[in-house]
């Protein structure tokens, strides 16, 4: 253990203090959290698109048009096509695009709409402005026959569900779009940071064996020994790095993000329940008056009971991450992620050392990769469609996180669902044991690819070097 503490050392030492090291550690949370803050700044710009109405039906659809916060629309220039594009091309300030009404469109007939632009006009926009053109025509129709806007709108519905969870004591509100974020952001970082780290611990061995540095050290340590203090100590590495960006992140969403965004956010002030009965109750009739004092008579159910329900925020109450996690296993989501982290990490590193370590350069290690890195790509892309967009809990889900190849992936993108307890057991003991299968045939192919130089490897020949003695 001596020698394989010294080797851990010397590995996060080396990698810690490189500047790449610290650039990427300090500078990354920052880089991405100035990123989303500025694309959110440049995406969600106040002033809204012109578009230039050229209408030749003789419906007035000009004046039908309604402006929305993405759209305002401008009567184009009159006279022919020609004249208004003269003027949309000349136009100052720039206009986004011309909307072209042709003569022949009716009520019946609504073909032959266009969108001029200068260049492709973006989809985006054209959405916008086919949903604009097609409310103005809808109440056009409505009006033919009579039908009102409002009372369409009145016979619609909007129905709000609450996903409670019953296993949880006294049923907690589920967030299916929190979850579903949590369940990607985790399952990234375990894919991302396998591979990119798996992939140092490849490299290393492979430079190492190929600057003959690997005949010295062989004379002081095992084979076995060298390769799990490579292992180990870049994952002190990975440890380090993920808890610096943890505390920068954590610091810049508390900190500085509040404080970019807390002046383009309105305060919303609660309304008071005598405005808001006072501002109800001329529009309420008697039947609607009954039902309202019907339900604010019922008496209020206990916690935990079945017509117990989460409280939504109140309006004006901030909205704080507690508030979003409240409902989610928190303590099981970081402790599985940790665990199903390490150990996927454990596991493919064992099998990259062993690449690393039989081949010569790092051309010949595409072929062991891909067969190596099968299982990972299958487990995230399988895993989006069956966990996330599929049943968390069903049997290919469950099977998925108990194979200790997929179980990294699949098992950290459950954890935000919730998964019983023997299964998380399960699946842990699975994954040790197959970091300790792994590392088995990895420490077999270690030995003897350390020491071999010059020569093309085959499966056959890796499945030989397994069973060698000594």
């Amino acid at each position: 253990m001596n020698k394989i503490w010294l080797i851990i050392q010397r590995e996060y030492i080396t990698r810690v203090r490189k500047k790449s090291f610290l650039v990427i550690s300090l500078l990354a949370p920052l880089l991405v959290a100035l990123t989303t803050v500025g694309i959110a700044k440049f995406s969600s710009s106040s002033e809204a698109d012109v578009v230039a109405v050229h209408d030749e039906s003789g419906l007035n659809l000009t004046a039908r048009l309604q402006d929305t916060d993405e759209l305002h629309f401008v009567p184009a220039a009159p006279g022919p096509l020609a004249a208004a594009q003269a003027a949309f091309t000349n136009a100052k300030p720039r206009q986004a695009a011309l909307l072209h009404i042709p003569a022949g469109f009716t009520l019946d007939s609504t073909q032959g709409i266009q969108v001029l632009g200068k260049g492709n006009v973006a989809l985006k926009r054209q959405l916008n402005i086919r949903k604009a053109v097609t409310k103005a025509v809808s109440e056009l129709k409505m009006a033919r026959s009579g039908i009102r806007q409002q009372t369409i709108d009145d016979l619609q519905a909007r129905v709000e569900l609450a996903a409670i969870n019953l296993d949880e004591v006294g049923g907690k509100r589920n967030d299916a779009g929190t979850t579903t974020t949590i369940a990607y952001v985790l399952s990234i970082l375990v894919y991302m940071f396998i591979f990119i780290y798996g992939v140092q611990v490849m490299r290393s061995v492979s430079e190492e064996k190929s600057n003959r540095i690997m005949e010295v050290m062989i004379s002081s340590v095992k084979p076995f020994q060298l390769m799990m203090g490579k292992i180990l100590g870049i994952a002190g590495v990975v440890l380090t790095q993920f808890a610096l960006w943890l505390v920068l992140s954590w610091g810049i969403t508390t900190v500085v993000a509040p404080l970019l965004l807390k002046a383009d956010k309105p305060t919303v002030t609660a309304a008071t329940p005598a405005a808001t009965s006072t501002a109800a109750a001329p529009a309420a009739g008697a039947g609607a008056g009954a039902g309202v004092d019907a339900v604010a008579a019922r008496p209020a159910a206990a916690p935990g009971s079945p017509d117990a329900v989460a409280e939504a925020p109140k309006p004006g109450q901030p909205l704080s991450i507690w508030s979003v996690l409240g409902g989610l296993p928190i303590g099981s989501i970081l402790g599985g992620f940790l665990f199903f982290f390490l150990g996927g990490y454990l596991l493919y590193s064992s099998l990259f050392a062993a690449i690393g370590s039989a081949v010569d350069d790092q051309t010949d290690a595409q072929q062991f990769m891909f067969p190596v890195t099968i299982p990972l790509i299958l487990s995230y892309i399988v895993s989006i469609s069956v966990i996330i967009n599929g049943d968390p809990n069903g049997p290919l889900a469950f099977w998925l996180s108990m194979i200790p190849l997929t179980s990294p992936i699949a098992m950290v993108m459950r954890l935000p669902f919730g998964v019983p307890a023997w299964q998380l057991a399960l699946s842990g003991t699975l994954l040790v044991l197959g970091f300790i299968g792994t590392t088995w045939v990895a420490a077999r192919i270690y030995r003897v690819g350390i020491l071999m130089y010059g020569k093309k490897v085959t499966y056959k020949e890796l499945s030989k070097w397994m069973f060698y003695k000594g």
